[in-house]
């Protein structure tokens, strides 16, 4: 396979020459099943794991592949087998917060090396801005362009209103309503493809995002499910993240639903989607005011003027406590593996002292 229609560039062989020469070829990971990858290559389709060097290396959830990095590895076209070495450079990436039992248990990529982010959300039920919102900062500070799709639009009385309520949370992204099931705005869509272009759908479990891509590909090409009509959620149909080459050109990322987003990632990145409100704090008469009871707050005022809606100024409160929690949490991780590393060296070192006086 030709690595251009896989997204191969100038700046990623430069990148991959020290790689090169010690006999490496690169590949793209298409999934992801716990520790096995499958990737394409020039030589073809190959799955395998990471070497225990690189196990070893990666530190932190963020070091390990994900759906559309580049790594170099050392590939077999006749067993198909593979081994990965590293995990090279990524232009973009979509990263939340993995928690454990409600614990913060490190970042997780979602997706790399993605052109445009497709956030999906689906009109047979109530839209959710809250969680659009949540969505669009995080997808925002993935350094991808991002597109709000309102899918399910046959099954809505009033896709007009849909569209201007989902508008003003998305603001200057652009926002289109489809359906997957009659094909309606499915070639919109497409103009966002083309060769060595990638793209991603994310959103709830039950919006449809398999559906559309199943619609693009013009087959039944991934599973789909029911949504519960109690509560209009939707199974999670797509249970790993896999990388899908279009009839055409380009790719797509077809993501497991996720009912929430942990945010994550550099705080200036994240709360970039809130300048507005970060404007406006600047703006309030004490430098620590909390937007709350204080006296001459600017946000207060903007909010019983109209001009922000409560329920951003809600998302950005939640936001700013999030990353302050998982900042501290990031902070007590470095310091174990910190305290963990001295450990081994202080033993390593023992080692070596009591082989001598033996």
């Amino acid at each position: 396979m030709d690595l251009k229609t896989l997204g191969w560039n100038e700046a990623l062989e430069a990148s991959f020459s020290k790689y090169r020469e010690a006999g490496f070829i690169p590949l793209r990971i298409t999934s992801r099943q716990a520790n096995l990858f499958t990737a394409l290559s020039e030589i073809g389709e190959l799955r395998g794991k990471m070497t225990g060097r690189m196990r070893y290396e990666c530190s932190q959830g963020t070091d390990m592949p994900a759906v559309g990095d580049w790594v170099a590895a050392k590939g077999n076209a006749e067993t198909g087998l593979m081994q990965i070495r590293a995990v090279m450079p990524r232009r973009t990436q979509l990263i939340r917060a993995d928690y454990n039992k409600g614990s913060y248990a490190g970042d997780q990529v979602i997706s790399a090396n993605v052109d445009v982010l497709f956030i999906v959300v689906g009109l047979d039920r109530e839209l959710n801005t809250k969680t659009l919102l949540r969505y669009i900062a995080q997808a925002k500070a993935s350094g991808a362009a991002v597109v709000v799709i309102l899918n399910k639009a046959d099954l809505c009385g009033d896709v007009g209103a849909a569209l201007a309520v989902a508008g003003e949370v998305a603001r200057d992204l652009p926002v289109m309503a489809v359906s997957a099931s009659t094909g309606e705005g499915i070639p919109e869509i497409r103009k966002y493809l083309g060769d060595g272009k990638t793209s991603s759908l994310v959103g709830p479990p039950g919006v449809g995002k398999s559906s559309i891509i199943n619609s693009m590909l013009g087959q039944g090409a991934l599973a789909t499910g029911e949504v519960r009509e109690g509560d209009s959620k939707g199974r999670h149909t797509t249970t790993w993240r896999e990388l899908i080459m279009v009839p055409g050109g380009g790719m797509l990322i077809d993501n497991p639903g996720m009912r929430s987003l942990g945010v994550t990632g550099e705080e200036s990145e994240v709360m970039a989607e809130f300048g507005d409100i970060e404007a406006l704090a600047a703006e309030c008469r004490f430098g620590n005011c909390e937007h709350l009871t204080e006296p001459g707050c600017a946000i207060k005022a903007a909010m019983a003027s109209g001009d922000l809606a409560p329920e951003r100024l809600e998302s950005y409160l939640k936001f700013r406590r999030e990353l302050a929690i998982i900042s501290v949490a990031k902070q007590y991780r470095s310091r174990v593996r910190q305290a963990n590393s001295a450990a081994a060296r202080r033993r390593r070192q023992w080692k070596k002292d009591l082989e001598l006086v033996q």
